[in-house]
């Protein structure tokens, strides 16, 4: 990260567009905030989490960003050889690659957010459905065969861990089953896997915290209301009224009746709400469009309203993947807007889920294959060397929020750490010009250029009081030029193959953020004025 005190080496001025203003006492009464976005972050497939580049990646993720629990797919699949059968059928069960990751999670201080799926080959109805790594998203043909493969792994990681650990983890059955890819069964059939899964684990432990359904984005129809998908009560969105629907979650309120009916636990509600008319890139038949800025928050407030009015008040609420779009080859996931996407709904949806995890935090990620480019649109936080995306830069600031909530407005949030009683404010420039959440950018960059091209500067007007005489602050602004990976790359000519020397000059470029220094006057109290360029997140801590 770079250093500048000279503010007139900003690039550009400021327009008649109102400022962001920010008043704020550090001592005024503060709330408590829960960071749910930290809580859980997504990865590829249980097999990436062998590989030295992913595990080298989320360690700086666990480090810089705080993430506690980590998801992935294809725990059962062929490649962690965790069950196969011998000629009379008889089961075998391996847990060395588990074993493996997993005492790798912990060691790391990340824990497991375990998805129990897709089915091992041994038992599937189907096998190579989905990814090019051919999951077996199908249902096992035996349901006894697949409740003793349950009891068997929670077992076994009881028996490494401890139950007081393993009590700590969370158990989610399945993934996306109303998609055909990765379900080819009916919702029935999945209710029957959930009580199934369920009670296999509760046998072993009945603290253990299971949910379901993990469906895919929200729908504004009833394309998903019967056993299977009919696609003719689809509702093809437009541009103009895409907002103006009505979004809900798939399948939950019939899972949350079923449990019910059926006097089933349901520890947690989960699913996922990337903000688009299209949930799964092999599968979508819409026009492929975003939604309103305002989308996530809005879901997340459904969901809670849903839970509490539901017979499972209680159950926590995890969003087991999300990101602005659900495409692994959607160039805008490289760019500035998604992590100034991310800081927008992330904290306009306070105090609404436990969490809501992005997906993914490396692009060390391959369910279509792997990029053909440096930066070729992936999920990830960071790039398959480990290059962090702006996205990367957007978790780290909110991390460094305080666990006490100040003060907070449409374009800033003010924090107070409880224990240190330093205050940090975390401001971002969402241009008023892109009403929607971030374009997706498929075939080639031109819509992520052009939605980075909206906006205009707008002035920052900070002042806080309250503060000791000389307190220390660092301003550190994500901006364009300033931690913007992709636009280092673009300046060395997008190379398709980089040289090591040009990997570490893109590094240093992507972790060179703007950070300047400033102090409270001898009453204590902090001016600071600055332009914020569109797209630009700045965050102003107290530091010692």
């Amino acid at each position: 990260m770079t250093r500048d005190l000279e503010r007139g080496n900003r690039a550009g001025g400021t327009s008649g567009r109102a400022a962001v203003s920010i008043d704020i006492s550090a001592s005024a009464e503060g709330t408590a905030l829960q960071p749910f976005w930290r809580r859980v972050v997504g990865a590829g497939r249980a097999n990436e989490g062998l590989r030295a580049d992913w595990q080298h990646q989320l360690v700086a993720a666990r480090r810089d960003c705080g993430f506690e629990y980590v998801r992935f797919h294809g725990l059962f699949h062929d490649d962690m050889f965790v069950y196969t059968e011998r000629e009379d059928g008889a089961p075998v069960f391996n847990f060395q690659y588990v074993d493996a990751l997993f005492d790798f999670l912990l060691d790391t201080g990340v824990r497991p957010f375990v998805e129990f799926g897709f089915s091992p080959r041994a038992l599937a109805r189907e096998t190579g459905t989905v990814f090019w790594w051919g999951a077996h998203g199908a249902p096992p043909v035996d349901l006894d065969k697949w409740a003793a493969l349950i009891e068997a792994t929670v077992r076994h990681w009881i028996g490494r861990y401890g139950a007081e650990e393993v009590r700590r983890w969370y158990f989610e059955v399945w993934n996306e089953a109303n998609l055909d890819g990765f379900f080819k069964g009916t919702r029935s059939e999945y209710f029957e896997l959930y009580r199934v899964t369920v009670e296999a684990v509760k046998a072993v432990d009945g603290s253990l915290r299971v949910g379901g359904p993990a469906t895919s984005n929200f729908v504004p129809d009833e394309r998903f209301s019967k056993d299977v998908e009919d696609v003719a009560l689809r509702i093809t969105a437009g541009r103009d009224d895409i907002d103006t629907l009505r979004w809900r979650p798939v399948w939950l309120e019939a899972f949350l009746e079923f449990c019910e009916r059926e006097a089933l636990p349901v520890d947690f509600v989960s699913t996922h709400p990337y903000p688009t008319d299209w949930a799964l890139d092999e599968h979508g038949r819409g026009e492929k469009l975003t939604r309103s800025k305002d989308a996530t928050p809005q879901d997340l407030a459904l969901l809670r309203d849903m839970v509490a009015k539901s017979a499972f008040p209680e159950a926590e609420i995890h969003l087991t993947e999300w990101s602005s779009s659900s495409s692994p080859r959607d160039h805008t996931h490289d760019t500035l807007p998604a992590a100034t996407y991310v800081v927008r709904s992330v904290l306009h949806s306070l105090g609404t889920v436990d969490s809501l995890a992005y997906w993914t935090f490396t692009d060390v990620f391959e369910e279509g294959g792997a990029g053909d480019e440096l930066f070729h649109g992936g999920f990830g936080m960071l790039t398959l060397p480990g290059i962090p995306k702006p996205t990367y830069h957007a978790y780290r600031m909110l991390n460094a929020l305080g666990d006490e909530l100040i003060g907070q407005g449409e374009d800033f949030t003010a924090t107070r750490d409880s224990a240190t009683g330093r205050v940090g404010v975390l401001v971002h420039h969402y241009p008023a010009q892109e009403p929607k959440s971030v374009p997706a950018s498929f075939d080639d960059r031109s819509t992520a250029r052009s939605t980075q091209a909206k906006g205009e500067p707008r002035e920052l007007r900070l002042r806080l009081t309250g503060l000791a005489p000389g307190a220390c602050f660092e301003v550190e602004t994500l901006e364009p030029g300033h931690g913007d990976a992709i636009g280092a790359w673009q300046e060395l000519g997008e190379p398709d193959a980089p040289t090591r020397e040009q990997l570490a000059h893109l590094d240093r470029r992507a972790r060179a953020t703007r950070l300047e220094t400033i102090r409270a006057d001898g009453a204590g109290v902090l001016v600071h004025e600055a332009p914020l360029q569109p797209w630009s997140i700045t965050l102003v801590r107290q530091v010692p």
